[in-house]
């Protein structure tokens, strides 16, 4: 569908997935309000852009996907997509930092970089909306049950200590903060997930997240306590 003022961005995507699968496109745009109406009355669909192949109707931008073997993620599928792309841009900006700061991307500081830039890219995506991470947070951080304003705090405490690692000041209380929060954390997943066994979403990327509890978010806060405790005995 083109209309003044309205440009389709399912109809492009459909035509750029039809073109990268080798099949010539002929665009057949609706202009108006009716043009469009009497579209889908004729057709019998509720939506627009709709794909004919070889004069068979294949449907709109996501039936196209999976004609072609592409489907989107359900609607609350659990996926590792998010914090997959989070761990990794962490690691790119160590390893940027690192060349930056000494020419190399041998050893150096990259590693506590890296944890220190997680915690922040982290605590980022709790902070975008706290009141729905402490909702989803709440279902199974054990000291949030009994102490619920801990919820509010836990990405303050994280972004916070993140930041401190990384300018490496303060560690008095950077260290003991990420040990703590990182510990609990680490006890309240084990026990949610390989104790009572329940099946849980992750509050690590924010309430909106539907990454599954489990490994990457008890790898978050083993990282940290980990981190915490290296910089209070180093």
């Amino acid at each position: 569908m083109d209309m003044p003022g309205h440009l389709c961005p399912y109809g492009l995507k459909s035509k750029a997935l039809l073109r990268w699968q080798g099949h010539e496109v002929e665009d057949h745009l609706l202009t108006t309000r009716e043009e469009v109406d009497r579209f889908k009355q004729e057709a019998g669909v509720e939506t627009t852009p709709q794909t004919y192949i070889g004069g068979t109707r294949i449907g709109g931008y996501d039936a196209l996907r999976s004609h072609f073997g592409l489907p989107l993620r359900a609607e609350g599928e659990t996926t590792y997509t998010p914090v997959i792309a989070l761990f990794a841009m962490a690691l790119g900006i160590a390893l940027a930092a690192q060349w930056a700061a000494f020419g190399s991307l041998a050893a150096g500081r990259s590693l506590f970089w890296f944890v220190a830039i997680s915690m922040c890219l982290l605590a980022l995506q709790k902070l975008r909306d706290v009141e729905s991470f402490s909702t989803m947070f709440l279902n199974y951080d054990l000291l949030a049950r009994r102490f619920v304003p801990y919820a509010y705090f836990y990405p303050f405490a994280e972004g916070l200590a993140g930041l401190l690692m990384l300018a490496g000041i303060m560690t008095w209380l950077a260290a003991p903060l990420a040990l703590v929060i990182g510990s609990i954390g680490a006890v309240s997943v084990l026990k949610a997930v390989y104790i009572d066994r329940r099946e849980l979403k992750c509050a690590c990327m924010g309430g909106s997240s539907e990454v599954p509890l489990g490994f990457v978010s008890l790898s978050e806060n083993l990282m940290m306590a980990a981190m915490g405790a290296w910089m209070l005995l180093g």
